[in-house]
């Protein structure tokens, strides 16, 4: 997702970065249960976004599809639509394929402004098209190299029940011999992944797996003056996309903070993270974990701000986080003070995520049972997943709601009511939080713990009519989003009745205390957290000192 440039990031040499999406890729021997995972935090800022549907379809010879870009809504033109077209919901589809997406933007002066197909399109396109991650990726290569690709550098999640790929890809600026640059990777089936907004594929004809490439990946590089050596040592990051600060300091340190929690010794490449020693070793692409991932491990990993790192914003070591130690720091990353520069650090975990899913699929399954995307809307630290299943053709209403968008608040969207329900939290995260993640811990173990009953009964069903088992997953599907509904706006009353005016009022057996005459009983007041306290009398001196 796109895209703030100069005024919120370092740009340099001629090379721009972002600092928006995250994405987490697992293969299906790194994985716990045999399933192929990855994940999506899309972020913008102001970004309002329903969970997205495309219905199957059979079309006529000479039926056109018109593109609008994802990000403005821009009409941008006009391709043939394909002859058969799969159900998607989400950014998954029927057959479990998988495509998320990272911007990572590049030089500048390879953006197309002519190229017909935009980012968003693109995914959306390839996996109503697709019944394969393979396959997905020449749909999506074969199109811009036809029609042009009209955004900045990305980097692609592309997976399937039993493959995962990492692709980037750039266009060529209008030049009339070149419409784009790309290289897909296949990550190993005992690996795992992560990519940030920073480009993160290098020397790929070393990699000890499976590549794809366009013809002109080294030629168009070395034809602009851009690389000089030999093909087998051309680094394509190196080459389009530079890691300069910024895009190591703001992105590729989400990457690292994601291996370090399952990859030993990962911490060797905190120099890289920081951003500022140019010699500093480059992460490897893909790592083998130290044992195999869950959806736990990856919804940790989704809501990682730092934590027990020298990169942590989660410690209240400094005033950024407010007098209640929120892990979140205010947009833009840059700031000036005294003529300085100055920045905020960019963890995973960010408030302005618009949508997040952890996507399972399961080749061992029949499809549209298999997959299921784990959805929700916001921050992803501040929202319980609900499961999405694959084969779906209704969407749930707090998802798809009437009237909703960015300017509209309604009572019965996701988006919204999670967004009151995080802004409450966000500015005495301390103190509020912990009631939160109860809550959302609370949902998230009731769906993991009916899963396997849900789907064995769902496979049942299967077997009769593969429509029943659909109908079935739809059911169970709308009533947990109801319940997740239910639940958060309870948990809004409950916040504001217990937290009201900054005090505490007590509980016993789960019921708001009373004094014996039926009034509320006493409140405590908390006050300061000891490190903020202390660092008030250390800026203010003896002002407040009682005598």
């Amino acid at each position: 997702m796109k895209k703030i440039f100069l005024s919120l990031i370092i740009a340099w040499a001629g090379y721009v970065s972002v600092d928006a999406c995250t994405n987490f890729i697992v293969g299906k021997k790194a994985s716990a249960d045999g399933s192929v995972m990855c994940t999506y935090n899309a972020d913008d800022y102001g970004m309002f976004q329903n969970l997205a549907h495309y219905a199957a379809g059979v079309h006529a010879k000479g039926e056109m599809r018109k593109i609008y870009d994802w990000d403005s809504q821009k009409y941008l033109g006009e391709i043939p639509e394909a002859p058969v077209t799969y159900n998607v919901v989400g950014n998954i589809n029927e057959y479990q394929v998988t495509i998320g997406e990272t911007t990572y933007g590049g030089r500048e002066e390879m953006v197309d402004k002519k190229g017909l197909i935009d980012y968003g399109s693109l995914i959306y396109i390839a996996l109503q098209r697709s019944k394969t991650a393979r396959e997905a990726i020449h749909v999506m290569t074969s199109l811009v190299e036809k029609y042009g690709y009209a955004s900045e550098g990305e980097t692609f999640t592309i997976c399937d029940p039993n493959e995962a790929w990492i692709m980037e890809m750039q266009g060529c600026g209008g030049d009339k011999g070149n419409k784009v640059v790309w290289v897909a990777v296949r990550i190993p089936d005992n690996a795992i992944c992560a990519h940030a907004n920073q480009s993160r594929i290098g020397v790929f004809a070393k990699y000890n797996t499976e590549v794809l490439h366009s013809k002109n990946v080294v030629k168009y590089a070395r034809m602009k003056g851009w690389y000089k050596g030999t093909d087998k040592d051309f680094n394509f990051k190196n080459a389009y996309a530079f890691p300069d600060f910024s895009g190591r300091r703001f992105c590729d340190a989400r990457a690292w903070a994601f291996f370090r929690h399952f990859v030993k010794g990962f911490d060797r490449y905190l120099p890289w993270a920081i951003g500022k020693d140019p010699k500093a070793e480059d992460m490897p692409l893909w790592s083998v974990p130290e044992h195999k991932l869950t959806f736990g491990d990856l919804a940790m990993a989704m809501r990682d701000h730092y934590e027990g790192t020298a990169l942590s914003v989660a410690d209240g070591k400094d005033i950024g986080g407010g007098i209640w130690q929120m892990p979140y720091r205010p947009t833009p990353l840059q700031f000036t003070v005294d003529g300085k520069k100055y920045f905020n650090e960019r963890p995973t975990s960010t408030q302005q995520t618009g949508f997040t899913y952890i996507s399972q699929m399961r080749s061992w399954m029949p499809r549209q049972v298999g997959g299921v995307l784990w959805f929700g809307n916001d921050d992803p630290n501040m929202i319980a997943y609900t499961p999405i299943y694959c084969g779906t053709t209704e969407r749930p209403i707090c998802y798809n709601t009437p009237g909703a968008d960015a300017v509209t608040y309604n009572d019965d969207n996701a988006y919204w009511l999670c967004n009151m329900v995080s802004n409450m939290v966000y500015p005495r995260y301390c103190a509020l939080f912990p009631s939160l993640k109860s809550v959302r811990d609370s949902l998230e173990n009731s769906y993991l713990s009916n899963q396997q009953r849900v789907e064995a009964h769902a496979m049942n069903l299967y077997k009769e009519s593969p429509v029943k088992a659909i109908q079935y997953l739809t059911g169970v599907q709308n009533q947990y989003c109801n319940e997740m509904m239910t639940t958060w706006k309870n948990l809004r009353t409950y916040l504001v009745v217990k937290f009201n005016d900054m005090i505490v009022k007590p509980e016993k057996d789960g019921h708001f205390e009373r004094t014996p005459e039926g009034l509320g009983a006493r409140v405590t007041r908390p006050g300061y957290p000891e490190s903020y306290a202390r660092e008030l009398i250390k800026q203010t001196g003896d002002k407040f000192e009682s005598k």
